[in-house]
């Protein structure tokens, strides 16, 4: 593998916002241009060009009480296996130790191989999830409306730290939907190529999967869903109903634990922002 000591990393800003999207694009990830303007304005984002074009990125997104999510690694298919990835992680890693933060980042299993490596230490499991379509009839559920401080404590209680600033971002823009029923609360949004549901909040199991089954039924697919794997009764629900399990991911972390949670959810906002 050729060195990358030549490469020069670059600090992008919200003006590359449409050149990041070529990117996920490229890999056939779920985020739209508004997804990439909150991590240009909010966080670190590093970047490769080559020449005017931009081949390879990777985002730090800090979040409170010294946390930070590390996602949006990404590298053109002409650019790839030279290392590019692995200069970019540890430019979010070295940022994040000037800043004191623990990192957590939601791998792909090629990921997960690159990063354990690095120091990152597993924890809880994710199955993304699609459904084009509901499948059988249900009854019809009524849905009411989740304010987004409401939201924002159920988020607190399950991550352990505050991600105010990320949620009150979804909850404002078009077509975003913060709903619950019952006990059940969840997080609608846009992507590129489907709607996104979560995270989903629950006491039990089968809130969720009533919740989920009410708001697939309310609009028009596809779906996408990032679904906790040890919340297995969930799950299955869900790939009886019609979903299908696309790909694993593999929740790591960089640092020592700052977080206690008080609530597992049974989906999560994404491995891109946990």
């Amino acid at each position: 593998m050729a060195g990358t000591e030549h490469i020069e990393l670059i600090e992008l800003g919200v003006g590359d916002a449409p050149a990041g999207l070529l990117l996920s694009t490229e890999a056939h990830w779920n985020q739209n241009e508004a997804d990439w303007r909150f991590f240009l304005s909010r966080g670190i984002v590093f970047g490769v060009r080559d020449g005017k074009q931009l081949v390879a990125t990777a985002a730090l997104l800090p979040y409170s009480a010294g946390n930070a999510w590390i996602s949006m690694v990404l590298v053109t298919a002409s650019w790839r296996r030279r290392g590019v990835a692995t200069r970019l992680v540890d430019a979010c890693l070295n940022a994040a130790t000037k800043l004191g933060l623990t990192t957590w980042l939601d791998a792909t299993p090629d990921g997960a191989n690159v990063y354990g490596p690095l120091g990152f230490t597993p924890t809880l499991q994710l199955r993304r999830l699609r459904l084009e379509a509901p499948k059988g009839v249900s009854a019809a559920q009524s849905l009411s409306t989740c304010s987004v401080a409401d939201f924002i404590a159920r988020d607190v209680n399950a991550m352990g730290f505050e991600r105010g600033p990320l949620l009150t971002e979804f909850g404002g823009r078009a077509g975003s939907l913060m709903v619950s029923s019952g006990n059940a609360v969840a997080l609608v949004r846009d992507g590129r190529t489907a709607r996104h549901i979560g995270p989903v909040f629950a006491e039990a199991h089968d809130s969720a999967l009533t919740l989920v089954d009410t708001i697939v039924r309310s609009e028009q697919g596809p779906w996408l869903l990032d679904a906790v794997h040890s919340q297995e009764d969930f799950l299955r629900g869900l790939t009886d109903t019609g979903w299908t399990i696309e790909r694993p991911f593999q929740r790591m972390r960089f640092g020592r634990a700052t977080m206690l949670a008080g609530e597992l959810p049974f989906a999560v906002a994404g491995p891109e922002f946990g």
